[in-house]
């Protein structure tokens, strides 16, 4: 629709302008930064940032029965830029114009509803918001687009020049930014540090066909993570971690379509994120909060943070219910199936801690959960959820797993409805599959496939008395027919079929 269709009290709204007036601020120790450089930790007391508006108490002269009409209006225009994050642009980077907004076509991710087989499994209806819709296919895109749309910004308006973009990764991460970095034309490279052989063959591929330095550390993430930071402290290079407070801006996005998805109305919701760096978490808890602070939601949903026994922190620190008595402890992690959350010492916890308070204060303690699952329940709600409609990777059978228990916990009230991040692609976990299929998992997993979850082709192989077409031999007519007719009836006989 053109500007002119919309109406009138709309129209000034829809396509925003620069404006607001943001800053880095310490969780450590409260300073306030300029944004006018790149930062990833406070310059006074090293630790983790987030970005916020100083001037955001100008969006509240806007209604939020206004808000939510301006950002369903948007969804009908055209511009690229308004197409996917930005479209809610005053609550992600408002700064930022729109000509320099990177957009792929990240964003408006679908919720695709569980079956009726599903939903009685776990006993209660719910979503996956299959993230695994976006450009790289992953949600990595969202943060991703908000990086570089800033990193775009400072190169067109600011004079910044040959940016080498670095992220730490266990697949996802590289092939987002990777993507996004391919896009410029110029003054922009990437290189990637993936742990040695603890990606997927499908994940190591996209940031080698994107063209990035790919380049492998010995030990997991978190050992990568360390040298990124250490690169990122010493070398002028723009980190493309979740330490990147642009990116944790961008993955608000998820929440924002979730509740413009659901009309505005989140109260009955709970909304299930594996937990890795975290900054996942931190995101989802950040967007609903500007959202009910903005009047835009009247309620906050439930969020429920999910991890591997294998790979559970945040988990072990929530566990204590004293907040007193809580003491955050890294932990060394064991393989997981669940790659892109084997992560012991997550980069944003320190965010968690002060978003997951403000938003117990506000709905209540049971507002925020956190469940563990094991790598045998992670594997056998990826299998079953695609066996039913679905292609989610292992980190959604994580919050698959997670939410079942949560039910079976009886921490989930009868009315609330599911709604579940399928972070990736399920073919980017493909491996997991066919280890699972094959029951090949390394004995670390702790993985044993039931074998009603199991799957695996037939062969129709053909007597010699039967012309076959292997091998790219040619046959007559004659012997083609008498070949389609032997493999037809074989089938008929697989499956259970009788003749007409």
């Amino acid at each position: 629709m053109r500007k002119d269709q919309f109406p009138r009290e709309i129209q000034p709204h829809l396509i925003p302008s620069p404006q607001g007036s943001y800053a880095y601020e310490c969780l450590g120790c409260g300073a306030r930064h300029g944004i006018e450089k790149l930062l990833y930790t406070c310059p006074s007391c090293k630790s983790v940032l987030l970005i916020g508006d100083r001037d955001w108490d100008r969006l509240k002269a806007i209604p939020g029965d206004l808000w939510r009409k301006i950002f369903d209006h948007r969804s009908m225009l055209t511009q690229p830029a308004l197409r996917g994050i930005y479209r809610f642009h005053e609550l992600i980077g408002s700064i930022i114009p729109m000509e320099s907004v990177v957009y792929l076509g990240e964003g408006h991710t679908p919720l695709v509803g569980a079956n009726d087989r599903l939903a009685q499994w776990v006993g209660r209806p719910f979503y996956f918001k299959n993230d695994g819709q976006n450009p790289s296919a992953s949600f990595k895109d969202r943060g991703m687009a908000s990086a570089f749309s800033y990193l775009n910004h400072l190169i067109r308006d600011h004079g910044m020049d040959d940016v080498l973009a670095v992220c730490a990764s266990t697949g996802d991460t590289s092939a987002a930014a990777a993507l996004y970095a391919s896009y410029f034309v110029e003054g922009v490279t990437s290189a990637v540090l993936l742990p040695q052989g603890k990606v997927t063959p499908q994940q190591l591929g996209q940031p080698l066909g994107s063209g990035a330095r790919v380049l492998e550390i010995p030990g997991v993430f978190d050992d990568c993570m360390k040298v990124v930071e250490h690169l990122s402290d010493r070398y002028p290079v723009a980190l493309m971690n979740s330490k990147n407070a642009w990116r944790i801006l961008g993955q608000e996005s998820y929440s924002y379509e979730i509740a413009q998805m659901f009309d505005y109305d989140v109260s009955h919701l709970m909304v299930a994120v594996p937990i890795g760096n975290a900054g996942n978490i931190t995101a989802v808890l950040q967007g609903f909060l500007k959202l009910l602070d903005l009047g835009i939601i009247e309620a906050l949903p439930r969020v429920l943070g999910v991890q591997s026994e294998h790979a559970n922190p945040v988990y072990l620190y929530y566990l204590e219910p004293d907040p007193r008595k809580r003491r955050f402890e890294p932990v060394n992690v064991r393989p997981s199936t669940a790659q892109a959350a084997m992560i012991g010492n997550p980069v944003s916890m320190p965010r968690v801690m002060s978003l997951v308070d403000k938003y117990r204060k506000l709905a209540g303690d049971g507002a925020v959960q956190v469940v563990q699952v094991s790598e045998q329940e992670i594997m056998d709600s990826m299998i079953l959820a695609n066996r039913n409609g679905h292609i989610t990777c292992t980190q959604g059978g994580e919050c698959l797993a997670g939410f079942r228990k949560a039910v079976e916990k009886g921490s989930v009230d009868s009315h609330v409805v599911g709604v579940l991040d399928a972070t990736a692609h399920a073919l980017k976990f493909s491996i997991f599959q066919e280890k699972y299929f094959e029951n090949a998992f390394e004995p670390e997993f702790r993985v044993v496939p039931r074998d009603e979850y199991r799957n695996a082709p037939i062969a129709i192989d053909t007597p010699g008395s039967v012309p076959s077409p292997g091998g790219g031999q040619r046959l007559e007519p004659e012997e083609f027919q008498i070949f389609v007719e032997y493999a037809a009836q074989k089938i008929a006989q697989l499956l259970g079929l009788e003749a007409k």
